[in-house]
């Protein structure tokens, strides 16, 4: 089975296989239904107690606040994701009310939680066409002065969504790198019985 130069032994479905993470994006927007319905696909992902701990905040390329959003990015990344249709933040809750409680706690799973959201986000947007690509590269301080986040929520990541563009609008030293990745075999990373003796303590 392969997809996009992506191969695996297992029958996989492929749209996992079709998910990668480009920088080329083609400039053109996306309207507010196809956001929400990845917003959907998201709010949809298991969590602790459902307890549901994502947020996003978003900005559409003709929104006024776009280039507002844009300079919360690291300058590597704001080069690229301008020419995408949307720039997503995800957030997550750090503060649970477990249930039989009645005040808030250090949540432990709220990072996971989130990550699980943004990657049902991220297929969503697979199957209407676009492409995502999620992204660390940003500042953190500033944004969250920008959204006057209280400090009960952590930014997790950034996310440009988009339809795919032509790569040769890439820095030549980006234009290599604009292929799906390969990933490390499942042996490397999932082991019957307990840890192998290089990773056990």
């Amino acid at each position: 089975m392969s997809t996009h130069l992506r191969s695996t032994p297992f029958a996989v479905d492929p749209l996992f296989l079709e998910r990668w993470s480009p920088r080329a994006f083609d400039g053109t927007s996306i309207d507010e239904e196809q956001l929400l319905t990845l917003f959907d696909a998201a709010r949809w992902a298991p969590s602790a107690f459902n307890y549901q701990p994502w947020r996003f905040v978003y900005a559409q390329r003709d929104s006024a606040v776009w280039q507002e959003f844009l300079d919360l990015l690291l300058p590597f990344n704001a080069a690229w994701v301008k020419d995408a249709a949307a720039l997503i933040f995800v957030l997550s809750d750090t503060l649970i009310v477990p249930p039989g409680k009645s005040e808030a706690q250090p949540a432990t799973s709220n990072s996971f939680d989130a990550g699980a959201a943004w990657a049902l986000l991220a297929l969503q947007a697979r199957r209407l066409g676009l492409h995502t690509h999620a992204m660390a590269g940003f500042d953190q301080a500033k944004a969250r002065g920008y959204f006057d986040l209280p400090d009960r929520y952590r930014i997790e990541a950034a996310i440009a969504v988009g339809h795919l563009g032509d790569k040769g609008k890439l820095p030549e030293a980006l234009q290599a790198r604009e292929v799906p990745s390969d990933r490390l075999p499942v042996e490397a990373l999932a082991f019957r019985d307990g840890l192998p003796d290089d990773l056990a303590g």
